[in-house]
């Protein structure tokens, strides 16, 4: 029996309802976005209604919900809409990869652990937070609500990462810092010591180099 509504119409919407599909317990029933944002009447093959008036064909007492929005405005899209489904009644469920090495309690709710993540012992993950695939997460750090972790980002072990923060492609985090609520880690980035609240950290970037492919012997 379809139990399972997902927020949004875009590409994570599209791979949520991939991955709830082909490798939980949950049927998707339906999509739902703000009334102003919707172009069509269905997406995946599945209905798209207004998410003003969701509860009247999709009662949060059958069917429970999914957020699947990106980390626009530093997670704050989606922390908006996970709070506004909650006060509608609604309760909202995680996906955690059956292809990922996931080694700690559950994570809060409306979290999206995609494959080959390694999340090890004492990992304490929270609500609404995305690891899509690659990362690693060490021993007993903590990965606050509304996070966003992107691709082969590496999280050493005793790490506090506060809320609404973003993690680029390929970030490390040495081990025993505290990454301050809303910091920005720019791809590549490699944080050394704590961070600073709303901080933006950025990695020197690839310079193009004087001599073509071609001169260069391999």
């Amino acid at each position: 029996m379809a139990d399972l509504l997902i927020f949004g119409a875009g590409d994570i919407a599209r791979l949520a309802h991939r991955y709830f599909e082909t490798d939980s317990p949950h049927t998707v029933a339906a999509f739902t976005v703000d009334r102003d944002y919707r172009k069509a009447d269905s997406f995946c093959g599945l209905p798209l209604v207004d998410f003003e008036t969701v509860p009247e064909r999709y009662p949060a007492q059958r069917f429970q919900m999914f957020v699947a929005l990106s980390y626009a405005r530093m997670n704050r899209l989606r922390a908006d809409k996970y709070f506004r489904a909650k006060e509608m009644g609604y309760s909202l469920v995680s996906y955690v990869s059956s292809r990922c090495s996931y080694l700690t309690d559950p994570p809060g709710d409306n979290c999206f652990i995609l494959e080959d993540n390694t999340v090890q012992p004492f990992v304490r993950i929270g609500s609404n937070v995305t690891l899509w695939s690659g990362n690693h997460v060490g021993h007993d750090s903590t990965v606050d609500d509304h996070c966003f972790v992107t691709s082969h980002v590496v999280i050493s072990g005793n790490v506090k990462i506060g809320a609404y923060c973003f993690l680029g492609v390929n970030s490390t985090l040495r081990n025993s810092i505290v990454v301050a609520p809303e910091t920005l880690v720019g791809a590549g980035a490699v944080i050394m010591k704590d961070t600073k609240p709303k901080g933006v950290y950025l990695p020197a970037r690839a310079e193009l180099f004087e001599k073509t492919s071609d001169m260069i012997e391999l």
